[in-house]
C-alpha cells in the first residue's frame, strides 16, 4: 500500500537507540477470536503468515467447551466436554509455526449457580480442573491466562480481586504447573481504568496482592482512554489510576510494588479508527502510526514480554469495536503494513536520520531494502542488509527533511508505508 504516512515519533520520548531496548525478547502478537471462528481459516491462517505476529491471543470459553458438567473434570476425553469450537483454530496456528496464548474465561451454569458466564463459580476446583483438562488437550501451548479483565463487572461478578485469587487465579495457575514444567499463566488482565461498572486497576492489583495472588507474569490492557492519547502522551487532566501505554512507566512501578521483579504481558492494545467511529475514532493514518510507536516503547521498556493487537477486522456493527487492521469488509487499513512492516524515525540531528523498523513475517533473520523516493521513483539505499534473527533493523542515514523512506521485504515483496523525516 502506497499511502502516504508520517511515522515519526515524539523525540522526547523515542530518542533512545534501539540498542538501548530493554526487552529483545518482546513478542508481537494479535487476536480476534471472532475473525479465526469464520471460515475459511486456511485463508485467515494465510492472513497471518503475511501479517507474521509471534503470537495469538485466543480465549477458550469454560462455559461453551463445558455446558454440561463433566464426570472427569480434568480428562479432556470426557463426554460433556466439546472442543470442536477450539480445536480447529488451535491447531491451525500450530501449523503455521505461530505461538498462541490462551486465555481462559466464562463460567458454566453447573458451576456458578444457574447464573451468566461472567458469575464466579462456587468451587475453586471446577476451574482449576477445567485448566488441566485444557492443557491436556493442547499440549504444546505454554502460555495461559486467567481470565479477562476481572476488575469490571462486565466480565467477572461480583468483580472482587479476592474471589479472582481464590476462586480462580491461585488454583489455575498451581493446576497448569502441575501438569507440565514451562508453563506461563498471567495473572491479572486489567483494564485500564475504573469505569461505572468497575474497579481502576491499581486498587484491583492491591486486592490481589492481599489476597496473596500467585502467578508468573502480570497481563494489562492498556487502552487509550481518550482520542487524544497518543502511545507516549496521556493528554489528560484527570489521569490518576489509569495505566495506558503512555503510562507504562506507572504501570511498570505498581507492578513492581505489589508483586516484586515480575514481567508483564500487554494482552490488549489497540486504536479504534474513524471511519468508523466518530466518536471514539482516530485517523486509520494516526492508527498505523500509533501501532508503530507502542512497539518500539513496548520493546524498550523493561519486563514487558508482550504486545498485542485487537483485532485483525473491524467488528461489523455501528458501537462495537473498530480497532481492525482491516476494514468490517476486509480492505486493508494503514495500520496492516504498520503491524508487518512497522517502521519509525528515531531521530535527526542535521542531516543524520536514525530509523528502526522490523519485518515481522518469515522466520529469523529477513533480507530487505531500504528505499528513498527520488523523482516518484523508489532508490534503494545501501544495497539489501539482513535483519537481526528477531527480525529488527536500525538504520543511519543522511536525509533531510520532507525525504520519504519505505522498507520492502525482499521475500515476499512486501512494504511498509511510506515514513516522511522530519
Amino acid at each position: 500500500m502506497r499511502r502516504s504516512l508520517i511515522l515519526t515519533v515524539l523525540a522526547a520520548a523515542l530518542a533512545a537507540p534501539a540498542s538501548a531496548a530493554a526487552a529483545p525478547g518482546i513478542k508481537y502478537g494479535i487476536q480476534d477470536d471472532a475473525w479465526l471462528h469464520s471460515t475459511p481459516l486456511e485463508s485467515r491462517l494465510k492472513t497471518l503468515d503475511l501479517l507474521g505476529p509471534d503470537v495469538v491471543r485466543f480465549t477458550l470459553r469454560w462455559d461453551q467447551v463445558a455446558r454440561k458438567k463433566p464426570a472427569r473434570a480434568t480428562n479432556p476425553n470426557d463426554k460433556a466436554y466439546d472442543w470442536r469450537g477450539s480445536d480447529a483454530v488451535l491447531r491451525g496456528l500450530r501449523q503455521h509455526h505461530v505461538a498462541v496464548l490462551v486465555t481462559l474465561l466464562g463460567s458454566p451454569r453447573w458451576a456458578n449457580g444457574h447464573r451468566a458466564p461472567n458469575a464466579v463459580p462456587r468451587s475453586k476446583w471446577t476451574f482449576a480442573s477445567f485448566a488441566v483438562a485444557a492443557a491436556k488437550r493442547y499440549p504444546w501451548i505454554r502460555m495461559w491466562e486467567i481470565w479477562n479483565e476481572p476488575n469490571l463487572r462486565t466480565f467477572l461478578r461480583p468483580n472482587s480481586p479476592r474471589l479472582y485469587v481464590q476462586r480462580l487465579l491461585n488454583p489455575a495457575v498451581a493446576a497448569l504447573h502441575r501438569v507440565r514444567r514451562g508453563m506461563r499463566v498471567a495473572g491479572g488482565a486489567t483494564s485500564p481504568r475504573r469505569t461505572p461498572s468497575g474497579m481502576a486497576p491499581i486498587q484491583f492489583m492491591r486486592g490481589m496482592r492481599a489476597a496473596r495472588a500467585r502467578f508468573d507474569v502480570y497481563s494489562h490492557h492498556p487502552y487509550p482512554v481518550s482520542r487524544l492519547e497518543t502511545p507516549s502522551s496521556a493528554n489528560c487532566r484527570y489521569c490518576t489510576g489509569i495505566l495506558t501505554m503512555a503510562r507504562l512507566s506507572d504501570l511498570l512501578r505498581e507492578v513492581r510494588r505489589d508483586f516484586g521483579g515480575r514481567h508483564i504481558w500487554l494482552t490488549e492494545y489497540g486504536y479504534q479508527t474513524n471511519p468508523p467511529d466518530r466518536y471514539l475514532g482516530v485517523s486509520r493514518e494516526l492508527q498505523a502510526k500509533y501501532l508503530a510507536q507502542a512497539a518500539y516503547l513496548a520493546r524498550k521498556a523493561p519486563r514487558v514480554d508482550v504486545l498485542i493487537h485487537f483485532l485483525v477486522k473491524d467488528e461489523r456493527t455501528r458501537g462495537r469495536w473498530q480497532s481492525g487492521l482491516m476494514t468490517a469488509r476486509g480492505f486493508q487499513k494503514p495500520s496492516f503494513w504498520s503491524f508487518a512492516i512497522p517502521l519509525l524515525q528515531l531521530s535527526r540531528q542535521g542531516s543524520r536520520t536514525v530509523l528502526w523498523g522490523q519485518v515481522r513475517s518469515g522466520q529469523g533473520r529477513q533480507r530487505y531494502v531500504l528505499q528513498r523516493l527520488v523523482g516518484g521513483r523508489w532508490k534503494t539505499v545501501g544495497g539489501s542488509r539482513l535483519t537481526s534473527s528477531r527480525g529488527y533493523f536500525q538504520r543511519v542515514v543522511s536525509a533531510a527533511p520532507g525525504t520519504q523512506f519505505r522498507v520492502r521485504n525482499v521475500s515476499d515483496r512486501a512494504a511498509s508505508l511510506r515514513l516522511r523525516v522530519r
